[in-house]
């Protein structure tokens, strides 16, 4: 086996109602005297009227740029020593945190992380993906250090949009079949890849048990167990997959197609979680697991998850685009390849087809 590091959690974690509140006290245990606070846009049109007021610690507030490139880390390290500030505070999504991570392990300063979406695990695990300037992913920073706090209010990601949330469930799904492709490999396990293997499979259990109750919570705007337990599969369990079981429990099939799809303009509109939803039922083609999609559909129709392109608008991609994300999502060093060693750019193509082809029968029979 390769060396497995654990990165299981962050310093200190808290999920319930008015956590928020508590942050000022949490700088002050940390000697912290003055923070920047790195903000989305829309987000902050919520989340602003929510963050505390901070009394006794100094606050730099800035908006992050859109997207988490080199640039955008280079910018938010020169803001932060050009300030005096100690550390950063990240308020919103998956691409405010992966941005404050990345500018804190430069600068060696506590990430601490408020996240007003419960779309990815961004919140919680220590690394960073990285875009270019035209939105296309170029790679995954894991940093040996973890983020310092994460405070979750349950309330403030029950007003937050409930496409996001669904995608946030399509990527933590996902952690179940691209960790059991993995590890159901192994001749042997260890105590660190059974932890991510069980949360993996926590991932899969919550979610389908629970995805329609708490979806149902943010409709009706009424808070829920079922709510609250999926926020945190979303942020928290599906962080202990990758956590425990690094290599082994992070990212196999999904997300390789779901990273070659952004070399397609048309895609970067598309949420991430629902281009990794599209993305396992690839990966199940890949394995030949026909049965497993079947199980999978209604879940997909019941929450609005794309089971194909052409439920993400990309239908009309044509052969030569298809092929261009068949050949990225099979480059050497691409996670797919943990799948097994005989993926190929053929073989990812030939899935991809496949699916399509499925889906469309599918759609043939149900308008008849």
């Amino acid at each position: 086996m390769a060396e497995l590091i654990v990165r299981g959690a962050p310093q200190e974690y808290v999920c319930e109602v008015g956590s928020w509140k508590t942050l000022e006290e949490h700088l002050k245990r940390r000697s912290l005297k003055r923070v920047l606070v790195l903000h989305g846009e829309k987000s902050w049109q919520v989340a602003e009227a929510k963050f505390p007021e901070l009394n006794e610690v100094e606050a730099v507030f800035d908006t992050y740029h859109f997207e988490c490139t080199d640039a955008e880390v280079a910018r938010v390290v020169a803001l932060v020593q050009a300030e005096n500030c100690e550390a950063i505070v990240g308020v919103g999504g998956g691409k405010v945190a992966d941005v404050v991570k990345a500018a804190c392990h430069v600068l060696g300063a506590p990430a601490i992380i408020l996240p007003t979406l419960a779309a990815t695990c961004a919140a919680y695990t220590p690394l960073s993906v990285m875009y270019n300037e035209a939105g296309q992913m170029l790679r995954y920073d894991v940093f040996p250090r973890s983020n310092a706090l994460v405070l979750i209010d349950p309330e403030v990601i029950l007003d937050s949009p409930l496409e996001l949330m669904v995608a946030g469930i399509g990527d933590t799904l996902a952690k179940w079949y691209e960790a059991d492709v993995i590890i159901r490999q192994l001749e042997k396990s260890s105590a660190e890849i059974d932890v991510a293997y069980f949360a993996a499979k926590m991932c899969r259990d919550n979610l389908l048990s629970l995805s329609s109750a708490a979806l149902t919570a943010m409709r009706t705007g009424q808070l829920n167990e079922a709510f609250v337990k999926t926020v945190e599969t979303n942020i928290m369990i599906g962080g202990m997959v990758g956590g425990f079981g690094d290599d082994y429990g992070r990212t196999s099939g999904a997300h390789s197609i779901h990273d070659a799809l952004t070399t397609q303009e048309a895609s970067h509109r598309v949420l991430h979680g629902n281009k990794v939803a599209y993305g396992i039922l690839v990966q199940l083609v890949i394995e030949g697991n026909w049965a497993e999609i079947e199980q999978l559909l209604p879940f997909y129709r019941e929450l609005g998850l794309p089971a194909s392109l052409f439920d993400m608008d990309m239908g009309d991609l044509p052969d030569e685009a298809l092929h261009v994300v068949a050949h990225r999502a099979s480059e050497p060093g691409e996670t797919i390849h943990m799948m097994g060693d005989d993926i190929t750019s053929e073989v990812v193509y030939q899935a991809m087809v496949q699916l399509e082809d499925y889906m469309a029968q599918k759609r043939v029979e149900q308008a008849q």
